[in-house]
């Protein structure tokens, strides 16, 4: 991905925490000097995986499949020590797709907090683990059927081990997500259907407006 389409994209989601309220720690808004001028602070920022997260799955058409993400809480997965919950904002766009994946050692609640609808869909092709999909507290008959449309207020619960995508439903607008779950690590727990990456290769044709957590 260029900079200047990661500088986008985080700005159009600063925008929609605009537009719904929603404020985050003064670490959301550093700018790349903010993070020499604090660097113990940084490291253990980045060292839970807190902050910034724009990524393309290094397919580069960020547009249809890409997704912008701020993670505001979180542990290290395995160290009791810190906190065993992560808490992250998922920025969605309209028809933007997060391509199949699962995770080992998580589960997680996906919530739409506004904006538009999210999709949800599952395959049991790669997955290792299946679970009862809640939404709301009510299971999903078929969770391999046709996708999950979740309204905002909804919210679905992801069993570890199921391959899930999720997309913001076309017509209806970029979606507001919030994921709670176990400790996240998005360096290990990640386990793609296809052979993709998780990360955005950088090419740096701008300054950035706000350093990605993995480079901060």
């Amino acid at each position: 991905m260029k900079r200047s389409e990661i500088n986008a994209a985080i700005r159009r989601a600063e925008a929609m925490l605009d537009q719904h309220h929603w404020r985050l720690p003064d670490w959301a808004a550093w700018a790349p000097e903010d993070h020499k001028a604090e660097p113990e602070l940084a490291a253990w920022l980045r060292d839970r995986q807190l902050g910034w997260d724009v990524t393309d799955f290094g397919l580069g058409n960020f547009g249809e499949k890409g997704l912008v993400l701020f993670c505001v809480r979180n542990g290290r997965q395995g160290d009791p020590a810190t906190l065993p919950y992560a808490e992250k904002l998922l920025f969605v766009a309209e028809g933007q797709v997060t391509p199949f994946h699962a995770h080992k050692v998580k589960v997680e609640d996906i919530i739409v907090r506004g904006g538009g609808n999210l999709m949800v869909s599952f395959t049991p092709q790669g997955s290792f683990d299946t679970g009862p999909v809640l939404v709301d507290g009510r299971p999903v008959a078929d969770p391999f059927g046709l996708p999950v449309r979740l309204t905002p207020g909804q919210s679905i619960t992801i069993p570890r081990g199921m391959q899930h995508s999720f997309w913001g439903e076309p017509g209806a607008g970029d979606v507001f997500v919030a994921e709670v779950s176990q400790c996240n690590d998005d360096l290990t727990d990640n386990y793609f259907l296809d052979q993709i990456g998780r990360f955005a290769a950088i090419e740096e044709d701008e300054p950035p407006h706000r350093l990605l957590w993995n480079e901060g």
